[in-house]
């Protein structure tokens, strides 16, 4: 496991070089939608990731943001958000990060998360601890709501963001404070080591998710995700630190 955990490792450094390099550059947009831009950085950043995860375990297969690579049947598939938080990267909103997991026969077994901006990196394999910058960690401890602080992303359809709203307004009532930070990943990670207490969506993928799912479960919070029956491979998900009463 030490391999594959240490390759998502150096695949997450070098994609958040390249970011790092290119971050308040003048950037190719691929397409733009009324709330997402996708750009080529994107597209560079996976296809990095790729050529260095491929090149040492050509057998995997590789499940991306960006398009899929090889035997989606495969027993080991890498599952990676090259660039999550494009908006604000294209934007000039230094938050965002690279997401990398491994799944073994469906189950998420390794994650990893890297923000190269902060150059935090979270990382974690099946059967240890969860670590930021090799310093383990835990969720946080909080029970209340009226003491938490909620991350609640509101998705890029209007199914999901009409559905996101009453649940934003409700959290804005009754926890400390609601963030909305446009990285899901990131927001997964912050949950994970204790910095926000819960993060929910209705509508999002699995490459935005499937890394912080193994940090959060590692760390002793908990993870709900629940695929969308309207939203084809998209699901719902409620993240916290396991002992917080969201009310849902």
């Amino acid at each position: 496991m030490t391999k594959y955990l240490d390759a998502a490792i150096d695949a997450a450094r070098a994609a958040g070089e390249l970011l790092r390099q290119n971050f308040h550059q003048p950037l190719r947009v691929n397409s733009s939608e009324a709330h997402d831009i996708k750009l080529e950085i994107d597209v560079q950043a996976q296809a990095l990731i790729t050529n260095l995860l491929l090149e040492k375990f050509p057998q995997h297969a590789l499940y991306g943001e960006e398009g899929i690579v090889g035997d989606q049947s495969a027993e080991h598939q890498w599952v990676v958000d090259p660039l999550d938080g494009t908006v604000n990267y294209f934007y000039g909103i230094p938050h965002f990060c690279i997401s990398i997991a491994l799944r073994y026969r469906g189950e998420v077994v390794a994650g990893v998360i890297y923000d190269p901006m902060r150059e935090e990196l979270w990382a974690v394999q099946k059967g240890g601890r969860p670590t930021l910058n090799g310093a383990p960690f835990r969720v946080s401890s909080r029970g209340a709501l009226a003491e938490a602080v909620i991350s609640v992303g509101l998705s890029k359809t209007s199914a999901t963001i009409d559905a996101g709203i009453p649940l934003l307004q409700d959290m804005v009532h009754r926890a400390r404070k609601c963030r909305l930070m446009g990285s899901a990943a990131l927001d997964m990670a912050y949950v994970a080591c204790g910095r926000f207490d819960a993060y929910i969506e209705q509508g999002i993928s699995l490459w935005d998710v499937a890394a912080g799912w193994i940090l959060i479960e590692t760390a002793g919070g908990s993870v709900d995700m629940r695929p969308r029956a309207d939203l084809k491979d998209k699901y719902s998900v409620v993240a916290s630190n396991g002992v917080i009463d969201l009310g849902l």
